[in-house]
């Protein structure tokens, strides 16, 4: 049986991230990358539905050790697959990575301080055990197996297709179709601009409305630093800018939400048609933050919203039927394809079966 010093379960962008600092500040220490996919990048290989992108800014999520040096910072999923590419081969973290080793136990021994894990073999079905002193969980806190679907009244009587982002066919065709996106949170606000132009119509079908904020895609300070500093002298001074104005902010939520709160639906109203019923559709029952807000990458809903290729409707779903969605109002969305933007399935540690 094969011993590491430590075994990293997941190469996204955690894993990767744990494997520079292991073979930078611990070099005489070895370890292993197990991942149960066939490829790095986790979610942002997982996702490939229309629009994927990051919510949060590269400068930011991006490595401590690698600057992020693409135009965008709020980038799209494409894009951070090749930096995370980029990040393995330059610093030879794939030798580490042992592909489809899908880990499915850990057990630890007190007696010889030991994890001993069990991964199986995807594309075989054969068991690998392992033992390990250190076992560092970067599997993420969603499940791979699918997405969070509610139970709706009726799914069965649709006779459209009914697709969930996590499981995104490659050859959907939504051109000229009447689609219904469920769901208000970051994957609805990416997939509905993303697809308002192909689309015969696309209506985001909310519960209850996000705040929505919107912010250009390029930071122009970030670009304008990596003109005159070096790139990681830049960068360094963009992370530090974007967490102090990030913290600033969650800052104000809590001590003025009133202002925040206003101030966030002033925004949202500029963006819009004059006499657009924000009150309805974009503004929440809670405080700026209770909850996560919705980035808008240069307005672009509210530019769909405004050409009339795209709509929000804020009511709660009945049921299903042959043509679409019956809502509590009374009110009937017609739909060629419903889009399922509800969320993901939470687990604890990849879903691993730990015992001691």
């Amino acid at each position: 049986m094969e011993h590491f010093d430590v075994v990293v379960v997941g190469a996204g962008i955690s894993g990767i991230d744990a494997a520079y600092h292991l073979q930078t500040m611990c070099p005489d220490r070895s370890f292993v990358i197990l991942e149960g996919r066939e490829d790095i990048g986790g979610t942002w290989d997982l996702f490939t539905y229309p629009g994927i992108r990051s919510d949060s800014d590269m400068h930011t999520l991006g490595f401590g050790f690698k600057p992020w040096v693409a135009e965008k910072s709020i980038a799209d999923g494409p894009s951070i697959m090749a930096y995370l590419r980029e990040t393995v081969d330059e610093y030879h973290i794939d030798e580490h990575i042992r592909f489809q080793h899908l880990v499915r136990s850990a057990e630890w021994s007190s007696e010889s301080a030991t994890w001993t894990v069990t991964a199986e073999e995807a594309d075989t079905g054969a068991e690998v055990r392992l033992t390990c002193g250190y076992l560092f969980m970067c599997s993420g806190y969603y499940s791979y197996k699918g997405g969070y679907l509610p139970e709706f009244e009726g799914y069965d009587d649709f006779e459209g297709q009914i697709v969930h982002p996590q499981e995104w066919p490659d050859d959907l065709d939504y051109a000229d179709k009447e689609v219904v996106v469920i769901g208000s949170g970051a994957t609805a606000v990416t997939l509905v601009p993303a697809m308002a132009d192909d689309t015969a119509h696309i209506t985001m079908l909310q519960r209850s409305p996000t705040y929505m904020v919107s912010r250009p895609d390029h930071d122009v300070i970030a670009n304008n630093l990596r003109k005159v500093l070096p790139d990681t002298a830049a960068y360094e001074a963009t992370r530090w800018k974007n967490s102090t104005l990030q913290q600033f902010m969650y800052g104000q939520t809590r001590k003025h939400p009133g202002k925040v709160r206003q101030k966030l639906l002033d925004g949202v109203r500029d963006q819009l048609p004059a006499g657009y019923d924000v009150d309805t559709h974009f503004t929440p029952t809670y405080n700026p933050w209770d909850q996560r807000l919705g980035l808008v990458p240069n307005g672009d809903m509210f530019a769909a919203i405004s050409a009339g290729t795209a709509s929000v409707v804020t009511d709660t779903i009945d049921r299903f039927d042959e043509t679409g969605i019956l809502l509590d109002s009374g009110r009937h969305l017609d739909a060629d394809i419903i889009v399922t933007a509800t969320g993901l399935q939470l687990v604890t540690l990849g879903e691993v079966d730990f015992t001691v």
